[in-house]
């Protein structure tokens, strides 16, 4: 296909993205991106980065240049320098007396208040982590606004980098948003700030054999570094919002992260170090949620109740959708795209970072790699598997859906045909064993001839269960593909949400509304603790295991109260202690209650075996 083809594709369902009020970082053009930025070398042996162009004479051209050093060098562009403070004083000045109160971002109520008390503790000691790792200084995100807002003051322009990819009968159309900062964790109480942000999304297409033209089917939005299903929409999905055919993006305020609908949302990020930790409880309540119904009046599986988050860092991203608007018949429109794929030097082979490396140990703040590469150097899935990498290297497009089936119904049919023909033959077989074998017994001389035909009997027996197995489930694989055939005739392609586990929503309007106490509570809490836990250890050092566990039983307790849920600790606490104490019986009395089960097994045998006799 021709580059116009693509570009026409492009524009035709390129997106609209709403962003919350108070974003600094709109989609900036890789190429100006790059002329404002020095490139760098981080050499494993030195102590210090290397500035390897001074003068900013970096061009995508020059940044895709070879360059050789050694395997744990790193390269990386850096696009503004921090500030000092006296220029930090004078941003925060010019922001304070000509920034319009109705533009800036609020935070909210009741953003620490959202999560549990264990999810505080461990978003404290992460805000703590940052003193002791390498971090991008505060004032960083004032200098890349400054130097962002001097690259559009000389021409204003919002722009994407767009790649169709040919694949499996579907056309994938990549949408590849560049932004100069990610200020997350400075601008917006997030995770992480880190120069440069690539997201993307993709847009899944089917192409109708009449005429050429193409259909819409599906829509995948890039979130967080995840992948699978449950980023993919159907594009006639309720909760997909569009334009026309303008699918409705709503931006994470300084993450970038892409939603499908408007609103704050709740994101968990996993603490890596706690991964086989999390694995235990996750099967713990998987156990309890699915075997002992613990959870519910009615049965539930363990996808269907709400993950537990003790071993994740809560965070907000705000995807209001309030600020600026840009796309087609929006205030801001997109400037033409700019076409990549494999073959531009600067796509495949600059495989550094787009942003400063600080020497983060969780790279959370460490700049990403390009729309190709993740930041070790590896291949992004997103551009290897854009099919996989939402989930959909597995359904076929609705345009071949119906002729696919046919095919594996005739393979299938096949296959029977031969299953039945093998049987038949194995069937013969065996009898003809089998009456040799009959022949052969009881005749001593010929002990030797049974015992192998009996071998023979045993293989060929497997065989033909095994076949005569295949056989009846092929048979009914064969019906509900006829049956699935039926419904695609008729147009019926199934449900267009079954294949969604955990789908990002906003909080609920229900949920945002705290009270003053809770509020204030939750900001406090952590604080409070540590200080109540020094204080034991000046006022009653010799007391301190019983005086720990009593301050926390005390801050469990005064959450629970705040969150209405005070019955079901009592509730919880109760069936713990009953489990514990029955636990401290069954080892103190073991060998009694050993006894005792031993003599009412064989009482119930011995019953058993005489109810067999009187009948």
């Amino acid at each position: 296909m021709t580059p116009d083809i693509d570009l026409e594709l492009l524009r035709r369902f390129e997106p609209i993205i709403h962003f919350t009020q108070g974003e600094e970082f709109f989609p900036i053009d890789v190429a100006r991106y790059v002329e404002a930025c020095n490139l760098w070398i981080k050499r494993s042996n030195a102590a210090e980065s290397q500035c390897l162009t001074p003068d900013q004479l970096v061009t995508l051209n020059t940044l895709a240049q070879p360059r050789a050093d050694g395997f744990d060098s790193i390269y990386f562009l850096k696009f503004a320098d921090p500030l000092t403070a006296a220029e930090l004083a004078t941003y925060k000045l010019h922001e304070l007396t000509h920034a319009d109160p109705a533009q800036a971002f609020h935070a909210g109520p009741g953003r620490l208040a959202r999560v549990g008390y264990v999810s505080r503790f461990a978003h404290a000691l992460f805000q703590l982590s940052l003193l002791a790792r390498g971090r991008v200084p505060g004032d960083a995100a004032a200098a890349a606004s400054i130097a962002y807002q001097t690259i559009q003051a000389k021409r204003e322009e919002y722009r994407y980098c767009g790649r169709v990819v040919r694949e499996n009968g579907w056309i994938v159309l990549q949408y590849w948003f560049l932004y100069a900062f990610n200020n997350w964790r400075s601008g917006f109480h997030g995770m992480n700030d880190h120069e440069a942000d690539w997201e993307m999304i993709c847009i899944y297409l089917s192409a109708t054999a009449d005429n050429g033209d193409v259909t819409p089917e599906w829509v995948a939005y890039a979130s967080h570094d995840f992948e699978g299903d449950d980023l993919r929409r159907h594009w006639d999905d309720p909760e997909l919002e569009r334009n026309g055919d303008h699918p409705v993006i709503y931006a994470g305020a300084g993450s970038h992260a892409s939603y499908f609908s408007g609103g704050e949302y709740l994101v968990e990020v996993e603490i890596p170090s706690l991964k086989p930790l999390r694995r235990v409880v996750d099967q713990t309540q998987k156990f309890w949620a699915e075997k002992l119904r613990q959870f519910a009046d009615e049965p539930r599986t363990y996808e269907e109740i709400e993950s537990p988050n003790f071993f994740r860092l809560p965070f907000v991203d705000y995807a209001r959708g309030d600020g600026l608007s840009i796309g087609p018949g929006q205030e801001k429109r997109w400037t033409t795209p700019r076409l990549i794929n494999q073959t531009l030097p600067w796509v495949s082979q600059y495989r550094g970072l787009w942003g400063r490396y600080i020497s983060d140990p969780w790279a959370g703040e460490n700049a990403p790699g390009g729309p190709m590469y993740n930041r070790d150097g590896s291949v992004r899935r997103a551009w290897y598997d854009p099919l996989g990498w939402a989930g959909l290297d597995k359904i076929p497009p609705h345009d071949q859906a119906l002729r696919r089936v046919q095919e594996q119904h005739i393979q299938l049919a096949v296959r029977q045909a031969e299953l039945l023909e093998t049987i038949e033959e194995k069937s013969q077989q065996l009898m003809g064993v089998g009456i040799e074998a009959e022949a052969v017994q009881n005749r001593p001389h010929l002990k030797e001839v049974f015992e192998e035909e009996q071998k023979k009997i045993e293989v060929l027996s497997a065989e033909v269960d095994d076949l005569r197995a295949e056989f009846a489930q092929n048979r009914a694989t064969l019906e509900a593909f006829q049956l699935y055939a039926e419904q695609l005739e008729q147009g019926h392609f199934g449900s267009n949400r079954s294949h969604i586990r955990r789908a990002a929503t906003p909080i609920p309007e229900s949920e945002l509304q705290f009270g003053r106490l809770l509020e204030g509570w939750a900001a406090m809490s952590i604080g409070l603790m540590l200080i109540s836990l020094v204080g034991l250890l000046f006022i009653s050092p010799q007391n301190w295991f019983i005086g720990i566990i009593s301050i926390i039983v005390l801050f469990i307790a005064i959450e629970a109260a705040f969150r209405r849920q005070l019955y079901k600790l009592i509730t919880k606490v109760t069936i713990g202690l009953t489990v514990f104490a029955a636990l401290v019986l069954i080892i103190d009395y073991f060998p009694l209650i050993a006894v005792v089960v031993a003599l009412l097994a064989g009482g119930y045998m011995v019953w058993q075996n005489l109810r067999e006799l009187r009948g």
